[in-house]
Order: C-alpha cells, then structure tokens, then sequence
C-alpha cells in the first residue's frame, strides 16, 4: 500500500481545526493529519523562544509522520515560530519540505477589503506584541492603517464554553468596544485568532453593517489551494485518499468532545507525546 503524504496542520490547541474545516472542503481529496497541543496551551502568553521550541517539535512530529507541507493554522505560532523554522530548520531538516503560516495570506488581501483604509486585529497578546500584523500589512498595503487590541479572556472564554455567558458575552463586547474606541474609522476587522470564529456571529450583532469581520479558514484555504497550483513538485507529492487523522498531546476523550465543536463534524483523535 502506498504511504500517504499528508498535509500537516498544526494549532497549540482547537482553533486550528476552524482553519483545517476550511482547506478540508476547498480541498477535499488531499489526506490530513492535524496535531493539537493542548496539554502545553495556550501559546498566547508564551515568551518567542517557548513557542518557537514547541512549534519546532511539532513539526518535526508532522514531518515524521509523513507531512510535506505544514500550516501553522495559530497565529501565534506563525507570529513567533515560522520565520525561525524556514529560514533555520527546515534547510537542515529538509530543504524540500515546507511550512507556511496565517498571517500572510490573512494580510495579502485585506488591502482590498477595506474602503476607509482603517483594519482592526483582535488578537492574543502574543500575536498583538509579536507586530506581525502590523509588520506584513505595511508590505502589501502600506497606506493601511492598523489598530491592534489584545483579548486575552477569549480563548479560555471558547475553550471553557463560557462564551454563551452573560459574563462571557460582556467581556467580548467589552474588548470589541475598546478596539473601535482607538480608531472609529475601522471598517474591517480581523479575527486573528483560529479559535475566534466561535465568536464571529456574536461579534457582528455588536458592529454596524458597514464594517466587515474577517476569520482566517476561507483566506488560508484559497491561498493553499494557489500555493500548490504555483508548486507542482511539491503537489505531485501528496497523496489523495481523502484520510482525516487527529493527534492531541491532551486526553483524546476530551479533545474529541471539544474538537467537534470547532471542526463542525465528529473527531476521533490519537493521544501522543511531544
């Protein structure tokens, strides 16, 4: 039987499965294996070396696992780990391997959505102090102007399902109210986080029709779907039989009973150790 070669998608904990939902419809044929390091999450408040550490094995993980490719479906992976692992590790590891993040493809095309040039990110506070977005939107929209606030309540909020609470509610309104307050002129808002798609109906009962709420799955896929397209070589390589595997370094049991709510479709994961 041939040995599948997968595309890896990595997130310290759910939210990358909203990303991993995506790439799976846009791109349904190729065969996956998502890595979930939920007994070492949240990544937000970690320093840039722990996350780069914890990232890097991860993808070695992946990479012995028969990954070509790796989507650091967790900004704040992509923000602190992903220009170390390609310009460092991976021309040791395997130069013909690849690791791609989510912010670029996030920030390629906002440019374009925003009429008044002013983008909102809500973020994690490793994402927010990381500058990354801020970094690449000064790349591919220069004239853009970016406002930042960090929501660190929000991950623990989904993860716990306490966002459904009044208490839970109160804080995201509180947080989405503080962003508008630094610039009144967003009319564009990037979810920079995987996990808040949770959050996205909630957020735009809060905002006016005029401003858009961007989340990251449907961004990531189509970029992946044009990366393979320019990379034939690296496409020719990755089988097509359509398999779904899940890891977690947490408890299967319970990544299964949250995972669902994430990927919107029954998960039954593989516990390992990193």
């Amino acid at each position: 039987m041939k040995k599948r070669i997968s595309i890896g998608v990595f997130d310290s904990g759910y939210g990358g499965l909203t990303v991993l939902s995506e790439i799976v419809d846009r791109l349904p044929n190729y065969d996956y294996i998502y890595l979930g390091d939920n007994a070492r999450a949240p990544y937000g408040t970690r320093s840039f070396e722990v996350v780069y550490d914890y990232t890097l094995e991860a993808v070695k993980e992946l990479f012995d696992r028969g990954c070509e490719l790796v989507v650091l479906a967790c900004n704040t992976a992509s923000a602190k780990a992903l220009r170390s692992i390609q310009q460092n590790d991976l021309p040791t590891i395997d130069p013909e391997k690849r690791v791609l993040g989510v912010i670029r493809p996030s920030t390629e095309i906002i440019g374009d959505l925003t009429q008044t040039g002013h983008v909102g990110i809500l973020a994690t506070e490793g994402t927010v102090k990381s500058e990354s977005y801020v970094i690449e939107l000064s790349k591919y929209a220069p004239t853009v102007e970016v406002v930042q606030h960090a929501c660190p309540m929000w991950v623990p909020l989904i993860e716990n399902h306490r966002h459904d609470s009044t208490a839970g509610k109160l804080f995201i309104e509180e947080d989405v109210k503080a962003l508008l307050e630094k610039d009144p002129k967003i009319d564009t808002i990037i979810l920079a986080c995987t996990h808040y798609p949770i959050l996205k109906e909630y957020i735009e009962s809060l905002l006016p029709d005029s401003i858009n709420v961007i989340s990251q799955g449907a961004i990531v896929a189509e970029k992946l779907e044009e990366y393979l397209t320019r990379h034939p070589e690296l496409n020719c390589k990755l089988t097509q039989t359509g398999s779904l595997h899940f890891l977690t370094t947490e408890s299967a049991v319970e990544f299964d009973k949250k995972a669902s709510v994430f990927f919107g479709r029954e998960v039954k994961s593989e516990h390992i150790k990193l």
